[in-house]
């Protein structure tokens, strides 16, 4: 795909985010802020057998972080919550398509912030 349709794809989830909402139950849940810029994003994972059964993001923010999270959500539902808490950085990145530059990495990657968050208990950055 070309930049322009990535970024299409991009504004595309941002304009019309899937599992967007917030899930009752859940089993897990996160909440983190980027404090580089206000964004600000939660997630509720419902878990059966090991896997992510279910999941949504709720919060706000500026496009990439919010279709990041959208796009993200397709790939994580169904994962192992071992491969889930070990996702890095690039997994996300290359989820994205496009370049996406150093003061917007923390963007990209909150969404994956809060899901390892869940999982895990580990706050930090993914790197």
């Amino acid at each position: 795909m070309s930049d322009e349709l990535y970024r299409d794809y991009i504004l595309e989830h941002y304009k019309e985010p899937h599992h967007f909402g917030e899930l009752e139950p859940h089993d897990l849940e996160a909440h983190d802020v980027n404090p580089l810029c206000g964004d600000e994003l939660g997630v509720h994972l419902r878990t059966e057998d090991g896997r992510i059964a279910d999941l949504r993001f709720h919060g706000h923010g500026c496009a990439i972080s919010q279709a990041a999270a959208s796009i993200s959500s397709e790939e994580l539902k169904g994962m192992q919550l071992s491969e889930a808490g070990q996702l890095g950085a690039d997994w996300l990145l290359d989820l994205l398509g496009i370049p996406i530059s150093a003061t917007r990495r923390k963007c990209a990657l909150l969404g994956l912030k809060a899901v390892r968050g869940a999982v895990t208990g580990d706050d930090a950055w993914p790197a």
